[in-house]
This record gives structure tokens, sequence and C-alpha cells, in this order.
């Protein structure tokens, strides 16, 4: 991190964008999931990274492009959709919703997925331009993966149950640290919360 004799970030322009560009980005990411989207100014960030906040609007222009920027999971989508294709017999068998679960938790266990997509969920909560995103996450990295299983009438609402269920999991075990539930095996979690997604995927419900 270079600074000057002040102890201030050097102004202007680094060396090297792309080294730069990164500095900002795992510094926006670590103060998001800190302290959500309200809490994280561009002036924190550009501190964090050692670079002048001018760099930061240069880059990214506003806080909102840069959370965008940041809370970026590109390869969610693709991890998600070959575990769950990785046992082709769980539809047929009734145990999707059981894969399912067990996939979503496995994949959050990962540290750095897991500290950026939890900034993200705090944030949500308090801010709609983040809700939006959350909600783009959901329906790009969860529910596009298992909307083709659903062959029973009420499609979309079964997805949004299925959203609504691994959401409220991911936030009681991994933002709010709700016991046993926090502590318990990803195995553990799918025996219980299983058999809910498969009835949202292909049993009976009712509005």
């Amino acid at each position: 991190m270079t600074k000057g004799g002040s102890g201030r970030p050097r102004r202007g322009r680094r060396p090297g964008e792309s080294k730069t560009r990164s500095a900002i980005l795992v510094a926006a990411r670590r103060l998001f999931a800190d302290q959500g989207y309200d809490g994280a100014s561009i002036r924190d960030i550009a501190a964090q990274a050692g670079v002048d906040p001018a760099l930061v609007h240069h880059f990214y222009g506003n806080k909102e492009a840069l959370f965008t920027a940041a809370m970026h999971l590109p390869n969610l989508p693709e991890q998600l959709g070959a575990a769950l294709a990785s046992d082709p017999a769980a539809r047929a068998e009734g145990r999707l919703g059981e894969l399912l679960v067990r996939t979503v938790v496995a994949l959050w266990e990962d540290k750095a997925l897991q500290r950026t997509a939890i900034g993200l969920l705090r944030s949500a909560l308090t801010h709609e331009r983040a809700a939006a995103m959350l909600r783009d996450f959901v329906r790009s990295a969860i529910l596009a993966r298992v909307a083709d299983a659903v062959e029973a009438p009420d499609r979309d609402l079964r997805i949004a149950l299925v959203a609504s269920q691994v959401v409220g999991l991911l936030m009681t075990r991994y933002v709010l640290h709700v016991e046993p539930l926090a502590s318990a095996t990803g195995e553990e979690i799918a025996h219980a919360v299983g058999p809910t997604l498969q009835r949202y995927l292909s049993g009976q419900i009712s509005m």
C-alpha cells in the first residue's frame, strides 16, 4: 500500500491500473461486508485501498456501480449447475430438494464467497438497490438452475417458494447465526430442509 509522508493515501493515479482496480474491489468487498451498503463510504473504501477517492470515482463512477462490481459472483451459477447435474437421478427419485440444499450450503462454506454474499444479504435489508441485486443473484444463481425441474402447475409460485426457503436458510445460518442451525452439518440441513423444497418443486401447494 503506497502512502505519502503524512500517512495519507497518495493522490493521483497509482501505477498499474489493474492493480489499483483490484485493490479498490478488495477493499469494497471487505467494507460492504462489514458495514453494509450505507455504512461503507467511498472515502473509507479509498483509504482501505490506499488510493485517493477520486480514483474510485474514476474507475467506478459512484458507489452503486462500485457495489455492483464488488458483489459480482461470476462463478456461482456455473458451480451450482454443475453440482446439480452431478446427480441426474435426483430429479426422478424426488431428491432434488435435498440435493439443492446440500449444494447451496456447500458452496456457501467457501469463506471468500461467504464474506461477499453476506455483505450483499446485509445490504439488501437497508438499500433497495442492493435488494434488487440480491433478487437478480437469486434468480440467476439459484432459480434458473432449478426451473427446468418444475413440471407441476404454478411454476412461478413454486420457484418463489424455493427462493424464500433458500434465502431464509442462508440468512438464518450465516448472518443471524441461529443455533442449532448455525452449527449443523450440511447433511443435517439437507435432510431437514430438503423435503420442504421438494414439496415446493413437485408436491401439493395452495395459497
